[in-house]
């Protein structure tokens, strides 16, 4: 007969007896083997029992089996068997931590296991080494090696770590020995300020991008700072929340407390300090760290030394939990520490200082030498034409026969622009009378109107014609050209011509004179226009002919009788 391990057992028999041997698997890695002893006796129930010995009982009782049943059960376990050194681990991003896991041979054939590790930590976790072979009954004492990175990928917290030990000749047998694995948190900012220098009269702003390289999230706060109080600073926004990995951008104005007038740029140099806030608020996160770093520590070390002591009094001990228990710290939280500066810009630089000091001296030169000069020779200027009119009539007086003068009604003033008295140059004409002809007191200010329509491209004239007997002095003229016509416009007073101007040069032009124009009677003032194109006047649309109007204003005086 064949056990369920496939191993022959054999048939036994004794005196009296025989051996019943039963084969009961309990799983697929247990072998149950059970062996009834069932022993015969002679005899019924009430009598006195015999063993039963040959071929029948003696007394000729009947054969029946004894109600005593030995029953013995054999169970033979076949597993694989593993045991990590420490329940729980504690490990520091960039540390490293180290445990035991010891694999026993429970077979009765040779076996080669493979481990593997799964979970959470598979990425930074090593088993050395990663096969093993053993004989049955035997075992073999493999490290298990954590190392998280210093980054974002080894979040903080507890996971769960399994070593799947794979037979290669029994896969059904596969076992997974897990344990939790703690990874404590630590918090480092990557940070960057631009641009790193602003020039401004008042105010500059300036970036700060932030990128969180902890394991944990956080809220990061800016904290600038100066040697002096010259500026105040304003982050927008306050606080940004980071997860792991996650990068931000926070805007920081510095603004001035006052304002440079003049003077030369003046620098501000600053610090900004980039940090999580429970660092901003006195609760450093370094603290947090270490706190959490003793909480764990502690744990795996008193898991050691218990299991240490369990070992020693059992005599056991492997020496590995040991190397279990040490887990290197990683170094503390540096701050970013950004160096920025503010150029703060006068209001007025410099070479507007010296550009406002020449004006004013070329202000005070004008007011202290040129306007003087100025006044005193236009005073001159007076004073020469006063006298010279005053000695207009005497010499008039002392000329034969009352002869009009020709230096006082020859030099008509042709002028040069408007309200410039005595521009023109002298008539050659001399028909001009003096002002010896005029009756004295009899003067009248009087004034005529000369209205002039001319057709496109023709020619046309008015006049204004001087009383019989009368004598007018011509003191102001005044010409509208009031639709903007194009063309030619010629003034003149008896055979005098006065002026000739375009009219496209002018809408109203004035003119003015001291030494009045003389005209004497029976002459007249002319304004004769050759129209070249009319205008268009403030109605918007262009008129039909050109339109001009000529106002002469001055003296009308009566001749003198007897002359």
């Amino acid at each position: 007969m064949r056990g369920a391990a496939g191993r022959a057992l054999p048939e036994r028999g004794t005196t009296g007896g025989r051996w019943v041997v039963a084969a009961s698997p309990r799983g697929a890695s247990v072998d149950v083997i059970e062996l009834s002893i069932l022993q015969w006796t002679c005899g019924g129930a009430g009598q006195g029992r015999s063993v039963r010995t040959g071929k029948g009982c003696a007394h000729g009782l009947p054969v029946r089996p004894s109600p005593r049943t030995v029953r013995r059960s054999y169970r033979h376990a076949m597993t694989t068997s593993a045991e990590l050194g420490l329940p729980a681990l504690t490990v520091a991003p960039g540390g490293v931590a180290t445990t035991t896991l010891t694999v026993r041979n429970d077979l009765d054939i040779v076996e080669a296991y493979t481990l593997e590790v799964v979970g959470d930590c598979a990425a930074w976790t090593t088993v050395e080494p990663a096969r093993v072979s053993l004989y049955p009954g035997t075992s073999e004492t493999v490290t298990v090696r954590l190392a998280p990175p210093r980054s974002p990928a080894a979040r903080a917290g507890e996971f769960p770590l399994g070593i799947r030990i794979l037979p290669t000749e029994r896969p059904e047998l596969v076992t997974v020995p897990e344990t939790t694995v703690t990874v404590t948190p630590f918090h480092e900012l990557q940070a960057a300020l631009a641009p790193r220098r602003r020039r401004g009269w008042l105010r500059g702003r300036y970036r700060t991008s932030v990128r969180n390289l902890g394991n944990t999230p956080g809220t990061v706060v800016l904290t600038p700072g100066q040697a002096g109080e010259e500026l105040r600073f304003r982050a927008t926004p306050e606080r940004l929340r980071l997860e792991p990995g996650e990068s931000g951008e926070l805007r920081l104005q510095a603004r001035a407390r006052k304002l440079i007038w003049f003077g030369k740029p003046a620098s501000w140099p600053f610090e900004v300090t980039v940090g999580p806030e429970q660092a901003a608020t006195g609760k450093g996160a370094d603290g947090e760290a270490s706190a959490a770093t003793g909480t764990g520590a502690p744990d795996a070390k008193g898991a050691g030394d218990g299991r240490d002591a369990k070992d020693a009094k059992d005599g056991k001990g492997s020496g590995s939990t040991g190397r279990a228990a040490s887990t290197e710290v990683p170094t503390p939280l540096q701050q970013p520490l950004l160096d920025g500066e503010f150029i703060q810009l006068p209001i007025f630089p410099k070479w507007l200082l010296a550009l406002l000091a020449a004006l004013l001296a070329l202000l005070l030169a004008w007011f202290a030498l040129v306007r003087p000069a100025v006044r005193s020779s236009a005073k001159q200027a007076a004073e020469q034409a006063v006298a010279q009119q005053s000695a207009t009539p005497a010499a008039s007086a002392a000329a034969p026969g009352g002869a009009p003068s020709a230096a006082s009604g020859g030099n008509p003033g042709n002028p040069g622009g408007q309200g410039k008295p005595g521009g023109g140059q002298p008539s050659t004409g001399g028909h001009a009378v003096g002002p010896g002809l005029a009756e004295p007191g009899t003067g009248r200010q009087s004034s005529a109107t000369i209205d002039v329509q001319t057709a496109s491209g023709a020619s046309s004239t008015g006049n204004y014609q001087v009383p019989h007997g009368k004598v007018f002095d011509i003191t102001d003229i005044v010409v509208a050209n009031f639709q903007g016509d194009q063309g030619l416009l010629t003034i003149t007073a008896g055979k005098q011509t006065i002026t000739t101007i375009a009219l496209e040069t002018f809408r109203n032009q004035d003119y003015h004179w001291v030494t009045p124009i003389q005209v004497p009677e029976d002459q007249a003032v002319t304004a004769a226009v050759t129209c070249e194109s009319p205008g268009t006047p403030a109605s918007g649309k262009q008129a039909e002919a050109c339109h001009e109007l000529l106002n002469i204003s001055g003296a009308l005086s009566d001749i003198k009788q007897g002359n």
